[in-house]
């Protein structure tokens, strides 16, 4: 799925809403933001206690050296929050795909059976797709901002290639497999209600 179809749904998502009376929130994740990553997210109404988040974002730079940390990614979630609708706590659940172009990033990061220092001397291109629950807490700052706290954990199944580093096309392996248990959202959000 192209970047721009993921903009053309996300932005008819929030038009068919009929959100006349309805309260809604935009947001930016400031971990995303920290790593030069385009994000936005989009909050609404469900009912009572429950609201509808959609957030994606985009990384399309070569970091100097020649790094890539290419990537695009939606990943709506359903929340159910404990009191008050954008305040306190929340439950969700998420999905998240995209797509990925990563490497020659000098590392030596093994985590929950994923072995990162690959990324070293391998270039890795594919797409994922995977779900999750998450936890998060959201303090109000006045009358139209908030900050949002959230992680989540979960499952992704990714395919990708090989490529021996960041600028060779020579294709090494084709059409590998990951499965990834562990976080899959971590967000510290800005948010703007109306």
């Amino acid at each position: 799925m192209s970047l721009k179809l993921c903009v053309f749904l996300l932005f008819g998502l929030f038009f068919s809403t009929g959100v006349k009376c309805q309260k809604m929130a935009v947001k930016s994740n400031l971990l995303y933001d920290a790593t030069a990553t385009i994000n936005a997210g989009v909050e609404f109404r469900l009912a009572t206690r429950w609201t509808f988040d959609l957030s994606g974002n985009y990384n399309g730079w070569t970091i100097s050296g020649n790094r890539k940390w290419k990537h695009w990614m939606m990943q709506p979630e359903a929340r159910y929050w404990f009191c008050d609708r954008f305040a306190g706590h929340f439950l969700g659940a998420h999905a998240l795909g995209g797509k990925y172009n990563i490497g020659n990033l000098k590392n030596s990061i093994s985590f929950l059976g994923t072995d990162f220092s690959k990324l070293t001397d391998r270039r890795y291109q594919g797409w994922f797709i995977g779900a999750g629950v998450a936890y998060g807490h959201s303090w109000i700052l006045s009358k139209h901002w908030n900050f949002e706290a959230e992680i989540g954990v979960g499952y992704i199944y990714m395919r990708y290639d090989v490529y021996p580093c960041a600028e060779c096309g020579t294709r090494l392996a084709k059409g590998r497999s990951h499965h990834y248990v562990g976080p899959t959202k971590a967000a510290l959000n800005l948010v703007y209600l109306f």
